[in-house]
């Protein structure tokens, strides 16, 4: 799909932070929208490196202005599990929470974010986003916040 000169445009700036967070500013009316796309470590990695990376998304959220509109979208390789947690996490993720998760959670909270794709019902093909070598298991482990 061609894009017209008014929809190229639309992109003000981008940056990228490391080789997993990336910022872009598009310029829309009545407010501006900032995106960060992300890649979080794994599981597996070490807390260090899960340290670095929320720094980096911090630094992401510096390029953005504070009345800018914030998603924050990607691979957090993490289970927030399916409980509701007042205004921040919705009660249609899938299976238990785990650290990461729980990590993600409170990051939501001290940030004012909501994890959006746990708040609405999926046909249960539609609701994980990630399925192991094999098709032993299925979960959810990307997420939009806004």
């Amino acid at each position: 799909m061609l894009f017209d000169v008014t929809t190229a445009k639309s992109l003000g700036s981008w940056c990228p932070i490391s080789d997993r967070v990336v910022v872009g500013k598009l310029v829309a009316k009545p407010l501006n929208l900032g995106i960060i796309q992300v890649y979080t470590p794994t599981s597996d990695s070490e807390d260090v490196e899960v340290e670095k990376f929320y720094e980096e998304i911090e630094k992401a959220k510096g390029y953005l202005k504070s009345q800018d509109i914030i998603i924050l979208m990607g691979d957090f390789n993490v289970k927030v599990g399916a409980e509701r947690v007042k205004d921040f996490l919705g009660p249609r993720g899938i299976r238990t929470v785990n650290e990461r998760g729980s990590r993600l959670i409170e990051w939501c909270q001290v940030n004012d974010f909501t994890i959006t794709n746990t708040w609405f019902q999926n046909h249960p093909r539609r609701q994980w986003t990630w399925k192991s070598p094999g098709d032993r298991s299925r979960n959810k482990i990307d997420y939009i916040l806004i």
